[in-house]
């Protein structure tokens, strides 16, 4: 893996563990050479990601839609800043420029890019890694709902996998290092479906 989206938090949660968990992730990917593709912001769990990866060294590019330019959000001191208008240019960029994906903690926007991530490995749309860092327990209710849908029957048995995740990042990245393409709900039978 050569590069790897990340999607996380524009927040500082009270608790430091999550920014200083960014931050080693930041440091671990640089260290590894592994480029960060990111939101672009300067904020939260966002900027220390990008700022402990540029400071070790590490290749950071940032994808932000222009209104989030024009709020003054944006990190000013990456590798690359590609400025986008819309969010769906931006979700496409992620998947465009990386070989992966791993969310950390944050709110509805960090859902949303796991979601279509996950979704798009479903269809077929790509076949990257998709990986969650548990830190400190934080998707314990995600991760015992997706196994809930898997058991009701809205994920398919083939796709229950495809979520790979790990309380620390040496793991996740070596689970998603060695991740296989799954059967894509485009390549199944109908009668399967």
């Amino acid at each position: 893996m050569k590069r790897l989206a990340i999607y996380c938090g524009s927040a500082s949660p009270a608790d430091p563990v999550y920014i200083e968990s960014a931050r080693y992730v930041g440091t671990l990917l640089a260290e590894r050479g592994i480029g960060v593709v990111y939101g672009g912001g300067k904020l939260g769990l966002m900027g220390a990601v990008a700022d402990s990866a540029l400071a070790a060294g590490g290749e950071v590019i940032g994808i932000i839609p222009q209104a989030l330019v024009d709020a003054e959000v944006a990190h000013r001191g990456l590798t690359e800043l590609h400025v986008v208008e819309t969010m769906h240019q931006r979700k496409a960029a992620f998947t465009d420029l990386s070989d992966g994906f791993v969310n950390l903690p944050g709110g509805t926007g960090t859902m949303d890019e796991l979601w279509e991530a996950l979704s798009w490995a479903q269809i077929g749309y790509h076949a990257k890694p998709v990986g969650l860092l548990n830190v400190a327990g934080y998707y314990n209710d995600l991760l015992a709902f997706v196994g809930h849908m898997g058991d009701v029957g809205f994920v398919r048995s083939q796709h229950q996998g495809l979520l790979i995740h790990d309380a620390q990042i040496e793991p996740l990245l070596d689970k998603m290092a060695a991740h296989l393409p799954v059967e894509t709900i485009t390549k199944m039978r109908k009668s399967d479906l």
